[in-house]
């Protein structure tokens, strides 16, 4: 493509809505504690020792019991939707694994548009429709249109899959398959 023009890429999004059988308040300390926080201070003391690459791995492993972190999170936003007069819950993440986005980000930087995988999980009220949403992650890489990115986003809905499960969640067949 020739220099200073732009380009297209189009795809189609499947966004999953899950039902969750419990409180949103148990819900979301269930999931944090699964996913836990990122420890910018403990992954910046690698970079600062240009650590090998091999430590990184291990400190996820070490830090990610079901392959993902928390990188960000709005915490909840009821009391400013209130304000408005909203009941509903609503706390969004950015849950990761930078170890698997390299294996991407090797290929095409721009798939961190994707990585960090945005989550949220919602409920009308504190007693109960609570829901787990998430896009399919397979859908958003394949769009870079390279074999190796899009067979991490696959191998990232089957992850997203196993930490589903283990919350004790319906797993949608799209990300089991």
């Amino acid at each position: 493509m020739p220099a200073g023009v732009a380009s297209e890429h189009h795809y189609q999004a499947l966004r999953f809505d899950i039902p969750v059988d419990r409180s949103f308040a148990e819900f979301r300390r269930q999931y944090e504690a699964a996913v836990p926080p990122y420890d910018a201070e403990a992954f910046n003391a690698l970079v600062v020792r240009k650590a090998p690459w091999p430590e990184v791995l291990d400190l996820m492993r070490e830090r990610a019991p079901y392959r993902f972190l928390i990188y960000w999170s709005t915490g909840d936003l009821q009391p400013m939707m209130r304000l408005a007069g909203d009941p509903g819950h609503c706390v969004e993440y950015l849950m990761g694994n930078h170890t698997t986005a390299e294996r991407m980000f090797r290929h095409d930087p721009a798939v961190m548009l994707y990585a960090p995988l945005r989550t949220a999980i919602t409920s009308d009220d504190d007693g109960g429709g609570t829901r787990f949403h998430i896009e399919q992650p397979s859908r958003a890489f394949a769009s870079f249109g390279n074999d190796d990115v899009a067979a991490v986003g696959v191998e990232l809905g089957h992850e997203v899959a196993a930490l589903l499960t283990h919350l004790g969640v319906p797993v949608p067949a799209a990300l089991a398959g």
